[in-house]
Parts: structure tokens; sequence; C-alpha cells
């Protein structure tokens, strides 16, 4: 029997917490060290994880010869930091999205991960999904023939202030493009992949917050390919609940996905897969019968990471992708400040 894959979790946050229960639940992973940051997180890992060893410094985590994994659900402009040190000290990496705040960030995560020969997954987890991976398998099995247009909306509440308020502040967050239209930037690539390469995004968003315009509840982008394909990712933060719709045409039909519930982590969703293509001539109904949502994801994120530690399966997203998605939410957010279409920044790393 193969040994379990040991994980170290660096943040023990909301989500880190969610990590920490999606790695408890996987049959060939454990926990063994969990790094926080305030002594209050510390104490709650500890009580939660008895076994685990827990520290307040993610340095003397990532040199623990018991760890294979670090897993990282930090604030967005630790990223780098802590991704670099874990790679560095010889271990595989899972890093939640945003991948990093900068392109250069990104370059240097993905440097120190090809330098130390270590795996190094990101998490966008929807690709995992039982229902947003069918709608790429429709794709790629020519249900709809060559994709042409892609549509991803998300209506929610607004976001959770995060620890010490960190994603209300721009210069920790980044950009709130970088936050959850990452996630949707990076299916509308995944799905029209045979259509082209991205090329150039024009974007429009603004705030509903006085005195803070940088914080922009209101999103809309259209990203164009070479092919002359293109996607629509748009949200609004001014809503209620967590409602998500895919819908994707091609030459010779659509796809149709969407997913509802109270929040975003809710684990009774309401959720629908309908498609259509000249052949049949019918809608079908293609609900898949397991659950979709994130903490679901989640879980089979970590159970792959596990896989692909140890040589069975290559991981859902890798640096590359993880690149890609922040230089489209950087040109996104080059477009809404300066008004105008924005080229996508790309060069040999992608």
């Amino acid at each position: 029997m193969t040994a379990p894959v040991r994980f170290g979790l660096v943040g023990f946050g909301a989500w880190g917490n969610c990590h920490a229960d999606a790695i408890r639940q996987t049959e060939n992973a454990e926990i063994t060290a969990i790094a926080a940051e305030s002594e209050d997180s510390c104490q709650a890992a500890r009580e939660a994880y008895e076994t685990a060893a827990v520290t307040n410094d993610y340095l003397e985590l990532v040199r623990r010869d018991d760890v294979d994994v670090v897993d990282i659900v930090v604030p967005s402009f630790l990223h780098r930091d802590v991704a670099v040190a874990a790679l560095e000290a010889g271990k595989h990496v899972l890093l939640e999205k945003p991948m990093a705040l900068t392109l250069a960030d990104c370059d240097a995560i993905n440097a120190a991960a090809s330098a130390n020969d270590r795996i190094l997954a990101v998490g966008h987890e929807l690709r995992l999904s039982s229902m947003w991976r069918k709608v790429k398998e429709l794709i790629d099995d020519g249900f709809i023939g060559t994709p042409q247009y892609c549509l991803v909306e998300l209506s929610r509440r607004p976001y959770r202030p995060g620890a010490d308020s960190w994603r209300f502040d721009i210069e920790r967050v980044g950009n709130w493009i970088l936050e959850e239209p990452i996630h949707f930037f990076d299916l509308a690539r995944w799905y029209l992949d045979t259509a082209g390469t991205p090329q150039t995004i024009y974007a429009r968003a603004n705030s509903r917050q006085a005195g803070h315009p940088e914080l922009q509840d209101n999103f809309s982008a259209i990203m164009t390919l070479d092919s002359g394909a293109y996607a629509v990712v748009t949200q609004t933060l001014s809503a209620f609940e967590h409602h998500q719709t895919a819908k994707v045409t091609g030459t010779r039909g659509a796809i149709w996905a969407s997913w509802s519930g109270a929040k975003d982590r809710t684990l009774h969703p309401d959720f629908k897969l309908r498609v259509f293509n000249d052949e049949n001539e019918e809608v079908l109904d293609l609900t898949p019968e397991r659950i979709t949502g994130e903490v679901f994801e989640l879980r089979d994120q970590i159970a792959l990471m596990a896989q692909a530690v140890n040589g069975d399966k290559p991981v859902h997203a890798t640096g590359i992708d993880g690149r890609w998605s922040v230089a489209m939410c950087v040109a996104a957010q080059q477009s809404v400040d300066s008004g105008q279409p924005q080229s996508i920044p790309t060069d040999k790393a992608i």
C-alpha cells in the first residue's frame, strides 16, 4: 500500500479550514503540519488536528522532513514568498488562486518549481467539477462543433473581508478581478482552447462603495481570441446568494450550465446542465448526478494532488495555467483603468 502523502498547510482561516478538512477526508493524504499567523488560529489548529505540528512560522513548516506537499491558503500578496520558499525547500506545492498578484511573481514561482523539479498545482478547482468539467468534455467530444462563444457569469453577495480585512485593501489584494473572475477567465480559456489563443481584453467596472472606486463590485469583460472566437466574463457583488452560469455555443450546438446556492460553499446547491446540437435537434438534460460545488471540488483537488505526487496523474491546473489566468486579469484591470482594449501580456514562459 502506498504511504499517505503528507501535507503541510500554510493558512488556517475559513478556507484554510476547508483545505484541512479536505486533506483529512482524502484516503491517501494526511495533514502533518499547520502554520498560521495568529495565536488564536494556531490554538484552533492544535485542537482540531492533535497529531499535526503547529507553528506560526511557515519557514519552519517548509523545512520539515515530514511534509511532502505545502498547501498554501494565505492572502494573495503572500503567495510568491511562501510558494518560492516551499519549492526551494524541495516541497511540492498546491497554491490557491490567484497564483500571484503580478506576472513577475508568477514567473518567480514557476522558475522555482522548474529549478527544484517539484510539482506545482494552482487552485483552479472548477476544472474538477462534475458539471463544469462535463462542459469541457462535451466541447472536446465535438458535441457543439467548433466553439465560438463563451459566457461565464456570476451574481453573488459581497465578498467577505478576510483576515485583517486584507481583501478590502487594494495593496494586498491586487484587484478584485484576481479574486473570483480569475476562475471564470480560466474556464473561458479552457473551454475555448481548441478555438485559439486569447489576445485582447476590453473591460468595464464600477464600485457601489463611496470613496473606494478601486473596489469594483461590478465587472464585465470581452476577451477575444486570435481565431475571432470570444468570451464574456461578468460579475456583480451587489446581489444576493451565489448564482453562476456558463454558456458555450459552437458551429453545431450549445451548452448551458447553471449553479445556485445560498452561499458559495453550500453543500446543497441547485444545478443543471442542458445541451443541444444539430443532430438530435432536441434539448437534452445532462445534469450530473454527483453534487457540484467548491467544497466538493476542493476534496477532488487534494486527492488529485496526492495522486500527482505518487506519479499516478497530472495536476488539473499547472503553473503555466495559473500564469495565464493572472495575465488575463492584469489585462482586464489595465483595460478598466484606461478605458481601452488591452493586449494580454505573454512571453516565452507561456
